[in-house]
């Protein structure tokens, strides 16, 4: 597998991505109707960076890494991910987070910050932990899941410098 940069060009194998995961209103606060142009500004927006997972030359996977706030809070990245429905189970997310981790830390970041993980997403939940994130907040049904109603959101957070772990 290859994690690079992701281009515009890549956005023609990031959107059926986009469209499958959103469409199930299980993880992201997308619409399931959510637009090609809300699409591609969420990945490439000004002051995101984004990457693909590529697998025998097919996009499987990407994430965007941003900081978190603006100015003063600007030392802590946010990033989002999204794996291909058939490409599960392969890995491929948690590489993601391995290779966003890391290229938070070569940017300067000091922390990351997930702001919204749907707390009925234990696949996510369970990775984040892995890789070292804490829930630090439970936004009270905060997301509206469309087929188990309002569920509650977590904040995690992790300091990038291992030694502080």
């Amino acid at each position: 597998m290859l994690i690079r940069k992701a281009t515009e060009n890549d956005f023609e194998g990031i959107w059926p991505i986009f469209q499958a995961v959103v469409s199930k209103g299980d993880t992201y606060v997308f619409s399931p109707q959510a637009t090609r142009r809300d699409a591609f500004e969420y990945w490439f927006g000004p002051g995101v960076t984004s990457y693909v997972a590529e697998l025998d030359g097919r996009i499987v996977g990407m994430y965007k890494l941003m900081p978190n706030q603006r100015d003063l809070g600007s030392h802590v990245a946010n990033a989002s991910f999204m794996v291909s429905p058939d490409a599960r189970g392969n890995g491929i997310g948690a590489a993601l987070g391995r290779h966003c981790l890391e290229e938070a830390r070569k940017a300067g970041f000091k922390a990351m910050q997930f702001n919204f993980v749907v707390s009925t997403n234990t696949g996510a939940v369970e990775l984040w932990q892995k890789l070292g994130f804490k829930i630090v907040g439970t936004l009270p049904g905060a997301f509206r899941h469309l087929t188990l109603g309002f569920v509650d959101a977590y904040v995690m957070f992790r300091l990038l410098d291992e030694s502080a772990q």
